[in-house]
């Protein structure tokens, strides 16, 4: 029997620059330090293409590096076609996030789409895009997915 080796995860925002690395990068270190890195294939991506190949937010790379997490070297990229299939779980940021997935997957991959934050039992909220504010929005965002994926390794695990 081939079981499928580790759980492919796709954090998504808008333009895969501020929450979606951030959360790439969280829950790496979060699986890394419960010792199942093994386990999971994790990337991100954005629902549009207005930041394709660029860093993320340095307000984002600061408060990574803050709780040492470096996500410095990932690179903006839009959701593909091809990534319907190729991850087991996609997990939109926000509620707009997740429509946006929703409408552009095929019938078989609706039931992989989730809101992240009620997929990992913190209920159906959105985690706010700081991108138009100031270092506080990203230190509460980063709070918010550090919970959400040690909820979501535990449920995973």
């Amino acid at each position: 029997m081939n079981a499928k080796p580790e759980t492919a995860i796709l954090f998504v925002c808008l333009g895969n620059i501020c929450r979606s690395p951030l959360a790439e990068g969280v829950f790496r270190s979060v699986v890394a330090d419960h010792g199942h890195a093994a386990s999971f294939q994790v990337d991100s991506a954005g629902t549009g293409a207005w930041h394709v190949g660029e860093a993320p937010d340095p307000r984002s790379v600061s408060i990574a590096k803050r709780h040492g997490v470096d996500i410095s070297a990932q690179r903006a990229r839009q959701v593909a076609a091809g990534d319907f299939g190729r991850f087991d779980l996609i997990l939109g940021m926000d509620r707009n996030n997740v429509e946006t997935l929703r409408m552009r997957a095929p019938e078989a991959a609706q039931g992989k789409i989730h809101l992240f934050l009620d997929y990992a039992g913190g209920g159906a909220l959105d985690i706010p895009d700081p991108y138009y504010g100031g270092e506080d929005g990203f230190a509460s965002v980063y709070h918010m997915i550090r919970e959400a994926s040690e909820a979501l390794l535990a449920k995973l695990d």
